[in-house]
């Protein structure tokens, strides 16, 4: 019996109802969904003052990772917004939910630069992270390049990115030893996908019905990128959750909504990271599915969800430039 749930936004309710949606994922179902068309960035760049450019740079078995970068014309000294996209892990490319680090290349003339990072099942355990990680440090060893500060590189993601934009920072602060290299000023997590285990209160109570990711999908993705994998084989760079140490960690935003599989393990990353001494915020937005900002932008829920983002980044950021009501 699945447990009583929290409901809907109604706003969003009322969008979702159009939606088809899923309980099941499996890989027939996964290579239809890879057949449908990319996200069409063209369209997002039109109206910008933007220099598209596209480099390949070696993951560490020397396989080919692209990388998507869109500079303000002009840029000197910007912050970087490093974007790894959502998908569960197994899907999605480089252009998933661009168009929300593009808010931020417009408020703050921010440099985004976007990974292409292997999918599941064909990259398994620690692949995925660490082709994102590979893309942190060309990014950091070409920051005067692209006219990047490199005090000022954040890293983002949402759902599978915002996992892996956690294993990254992890990465990027034990390979550091006594600092954080590459440096990272801050991770965003946007309703990251951060814990293997299936196991929290949420987890069950999005379970058994359909939904826009279900506890039953969210176990084919990890099943995906684990294979047999169990225990202490499952590295915390691939699930943060597992990670013993959450101190030393640059200022942090987790967000999720209160009827999503993954609420509660992001609610406890926070924790996690408070009880370590760490800076955290965290936004649980009440009757918000997972990726609700993303898939409907003009709800309202959805507007406060991402302003409130921008916000703190100008704070993280000290943006010279104000951030403006909408």
């Amino acid at each position: 019996m699945t447990p009583a749930r929290p409901g809907l936004d109604p706003e969003l309710r009322e969008l979702l109802a159009d939606m088809p949606l899923m309980s099941q994922l499996d890989q027939g179902m996964l290579a239809q969904l890879r057949r449908l068309p990319s996200t069409p960035v063209e369209p997002l760049l039109a109206h910008r003052q933007v220099d598209r450019r596209e480099v390949t740079v070696p993951a560490v078995d020397g396989a080919p990772i692209p990388l998507s970068i869109f500079k303000p014309v002009g840029a000197v000294a910007a912050p970087c917004v490093y974007w790894m996209h959502g998908g569960g892990m197994v899907m999605g490319d480089r252009f998933s939910q661009i168009d929300i680090p593009l808010e931020w290349l417009d408020r703050f003339g921010a440099v985004v630069v976007s990974v292409e990072y292997r999918l599941a099942p064909e990259a398994t355990g620690t692949a995925l992270v660490d082709d994102c990680y590979q893309g942190l440090l060309w990014i950091a060893e070409h920051a005067a390049e692209l006219g990047i500060d490199p005090a000022r590189i954040v890293v983002a993601g949402a759902s599978a990115g915002g996992g892996l934009a956690a294993g990254v920072t992890l990465l990027a602060r034990d390979r550091g030893a006594s600092r954080i290299d590459p440096p990272i000023a801050a991770q965003m997590l946007i309703c990251p996908m951060l814990d293997h285990r299936n196991t929290s209160t949420s987890s069950r109570q999005f379970s058994g019905e359909p939904g826009v990711w279900t506890r039953e999908m969210n176990e084919f993705g990890w099943r995906c990128v684990l294979g047999d994998l169990t225990g202490d084989e499952v590295s915390p760079y691939v699930s943060p959750a597992l990670a013993d140490d959450l101190s030393g960690l640059p200022a942090t935003y987790i967000d999720t909504g209160s009827a999503e599989v993954f609420r509660d393990e992001d609610a406890d990353y926070a924790t996690r990271i408070w009880a370590a001494g760490g800076q955290a915020e965290l936004h649980v937005w009440a009757g918000g599915f997972h990726g609700f900002d993303a898939l409907y932008p003009q709800a309202r829920i959805s507007a406060t969800a991402r302003r409130t983002r921008t916000d703190w980044l100008a704070r993280v950021l000290r943006a010279d430039c104000p951030v403006e009501e909408s």
